[in-house]
This record gives structure tokens, sequence and C-alpha cells, in this order.
């Protein structure tokens, strides 16, 4: 009967713990994309001419970019192809290759540093085409 008992723990607790980590990437890059949208808002309005040039907004949208290439290769394991409301396309575990190479892509427009209105408005561009074309092959679209 101890035994029994034990097993059964062991069993719910390994599949408490396999929820959860599936349930904190898919929340982790969830909060990374809330925050790369919050900065891509802020730094889209001073490329409109909308806001001021602010060389610390700039500083921190790309350095946010660039911080979240760098988590996303880790964040799309097998475990989190489903639940916790995720957007994520079967086609980021069947296109593995074509999934890192989008992440490449981001990374290496994130990596940009502008100083100035004119060096943002050559670099943005970069950062909100890779963006688009990942969630376009690589996310679902919103319900609505």
């Amino acid at each position: 009967m101890m035994i029994r008992t034990v097993l059964i723990t062991a069993t719910v607790a390994i599949g408490v713990t396999g929820v959860m980590a599936q349930s904190d990437a898919i929340s982790q890059r969830k909060e990374l994309m809330k925050k790369n949208s919050q900065h891509t808002k802020a730094v889209s309005a001073m490329v409109k001419g909308d806001a001021p040039f602010d060389a610390k907004v700039v500083t921190a949208a790309f350095t946010q970019w660039a911080d979240t290439a760098a988590q996303l290769p880790k964040l799309f394991p097998d475990d989190s192809k489903s639940g916790g409301e995720t957007r994520a396309l079967p086609k980021i575990w069947t296109d593995r290759k074509g999934f890192d190479a989008e992440i490449a892509a981001f990374a290496k427009a994130a990596a940009a540093r502008p100083t100035d209105v004119e060096s943002l408005k050559k670099a943005f561009p970069a950062v909100s085409k890779v963006c688009g074309d990942c969630h376009e092959g690589y996310r679902a679209a919103a319900k609505k």
C-alpha cells in the first residue's frame, strides 16, 4: 500500500512538473513578446515623428530585442507545442532550421545601436521586417 501511494504521488509530481515546465516556457516567451511590442510602439512613434528621439528608449528597445533573440531558442522546447494559449505554430518544430534562421536574422537586426533619429530610421525597419516575417510564418493569427 505504501509503495503504491509513493508511486502515485511521484507520478502526479512528474506530471505537474511537466505542465509547469511547458507553461513556464510559454509564459516566458509571451512576456518577452509583450516587452518587444511595447518597445516597438515607442520606437515606431520616434521613426514616424510622433515622438522625439530618446536615446535611452532606443537603447532599451534594441537591448530588449537582442535579449529576446538570445533567449528564444531555448523557449520552444518540444513540450511547449500547446497549452498556455500559445499561438506558436507546429512549423516551429517541423522547420526548426528555418525558425532558427529567423531568430538569427532578428539577433542581427537587434544588434544595431542607433544613436540618432536618422540611424534609427535605417535600423528599425530591419527589426520590424524580421519580426513580421517570423510571426507570419511561425505564429497563428490572434483569435477574435
